[in-house]
């Protein structure tokens, strides 16, 4: 009996299915199947197939852009992930590349092609249109990380004096219209912007209404020289849905919307973790063990080297820990302790930075509060271990150490944790990128000291 295909919306296609669909999509792959392919994966959203690509072996991989167009277009292309792009436009004709491309807005075509090396870029550049590659290379032009990289040429325009009827039928005789916009962008005659309208307020106002008369207040404009990151910002602050992007002379050369400067700041929370994890910026599950050692390593010979400095603080108490053996097995408690109450206060410091909530205006302040939170943290701990201390190995002293140890790692481990990113990010330097390393070394060394100190002068 022959197969059926049952075609589903993306919106309809529940996890089971889409799991279904996916492996039925790639046992065709694997037998050469392309029309079944295409048929399959035709209902798939863009983002499913590109996990697909992400996460199959590279056998299979090379088995599905066997299929070409069957498999590959331009929504595909832009949601793949940065650490198979290259192989996945290395792997695919150019005929299939060239009518991928064809699809794609100019913030997706830059997206593609700034990361490639150059031979690759050259290629994909060659494979555009005239009016396409013109965009991509205007917008290769700008810093890299920029506002200009990340806008889109495709907006729509309209002179400030405007009413709502001229606009209306000058959309409705476009040639051309972007897939999708927001706003119709009012310009001065030397095509600077100065104010938008939402396409709601266009069609729910009458044809004599000025555009200038119904213009939003969110309207704010970004100099293509901006970081992204400070553009994503203004977005999430402001909750804005596009942004004008202008040139030096105040010139509107492109427009950001919503959906990129929301990548953007996923991509900045993304990397954050991975920093704060040890991992570098740019770890993907694709990697191949010799990426993944490149990525790890260097900070695991770093923590080798700070590591030394605990082992330093312990080898000076050498005569106390060999008179009371017991502190050896003590003395991992405080430190892990301190190390994560150290991550705690480090990860609030850091997601606050990152969202701007943590400013020299109100740092004080948190300081003060990290202070304090430390020195009750350490008090409920000090009380519940000093107890402990005590019933089980019956010598108050010894209690009194663990106790008093405890509350001065909660509290260097509570300031360290914001004070640490606080002076990496005043330096300039990025502070998800070595805090981690910083804290728990400040925790651990000042956790053994203040143990094995305590101990020497209390306990021989």
């Amino acid at each position: 009996m022959a197969e059926t295909t049952v075609k589903t919306t993306p919106d309809a296609m529940d996890a089971a299915t889409l799991e279904a669909t996916l492996d039925a999509a790639l046992d065709a792959a694997r037998a050469g199947d392309s029309a079944r392919v295409e048929a399959l994966l035709e209902p798939v959203h863009p983002a499913d197939v590109a996990d697909l690509l992400e996460q199959v072996s590279e056998s299979d991989r090379e088995a599905l852009l066997a299929m070409g167009s069957a498999v590959i277009d331009g929504e595909v292309l832009s949601e793949i992930s940065d650490a198979i792009r290259e192989d996945v436009l290395g792997a695919l004709p150019d005929e299939v590349v060239a009518e991928a491309l064809r699809e794609l807005d100019s913030d997706d075509l830059v997206d593609i092609v700034e990361d490639l090396e150059a031979e690759d870029q050259g290629r994909l550049l060659g494979a555009m249109d005239a009016a396409d590659r013109m965009a991509v290379e205007q917008a290769l032009a700008w810093p890299e990380y920029s506002a200009g990289r990340l806008m889109q040429r495709e907006l729509v325009v309209a002179p400030e004096h405007w009413t709502v009827g001229e606009a209306i039928d000058f959309l409705r005789g476009a040639d051309h219209l972007p897939d999708q916009f927001y706003h119709v962008i009012l310009v001065d005659p030397r095509m600077a912007p100065v104010g938008y309208v939402t396409l709601g307020r266009v069609l729910s106002s009458g044809r004599d209404v000025a555009l200038k008369a119904i213009t939003e207040e969110s309207f704010r404009t970004v100099a293509a020289t901006d970081e992204e990151a400070d553009v994503a910002y203004i977005f999430n602050q402001y909750h804005l849905i596009s942004c004008p992007v202008v040139d030096g002379s105040g010139r509107l050369v492109g427009v950001i919307t919503i959906d990129d400067a929301m990548n953007v700041l996923d991509e900045e929370h993304e990397e954050d973790m991975l920093r704060l994890a040890g991992v570098g910026d740019e770890a993907d599950v694709s990697d191949g063990p010799v990426e993944t050692v490149k990525q790890r390593l260097p900070w695991l010979v770093i923590n080798l080297f700070t590591a030394s400095l605990s082992a330093l603080v312990i080898s000076q108490f050498e005569a106390t820990i060999a008179s009371i053996v017991v502190l050896a097995a003590l003395m991992p408690i405080v430190a892990s302790t301190g190390g994560i109450a150290g991550t705690q206060s480090l990860a609030v410091a850091v997601r606050a930075l990152a969202t701007r909530d943590l400013t020299r205006a109100n740092a004080g302040r948190v300081v003060r509060r990290e202070l304090l939170a430390g020195l009750m943290n350490g008090i409920g701990l000090a009380l519940i271990l000093g107890a402990a201390g005590v019933l089980i190995f019956g010598d108050w002293h010894l209690g009194l150490v663990l106790g008093l140890a405890m509350i001065v790692n909660q509290i260097v481990a509570a300031l360290g944790g914001v004070l640490v990113p606080l002076t990496l990010e005043r330096m300039g330097l990025d502070p998800a990128l070595a805090s981690g390393t910083f804290v728990t070394t400040l925790t651990d060394v000042m956790g053994f000291f203040a143990f094995l100190g305590l101990a020497t002068v209390m306990l021989t």
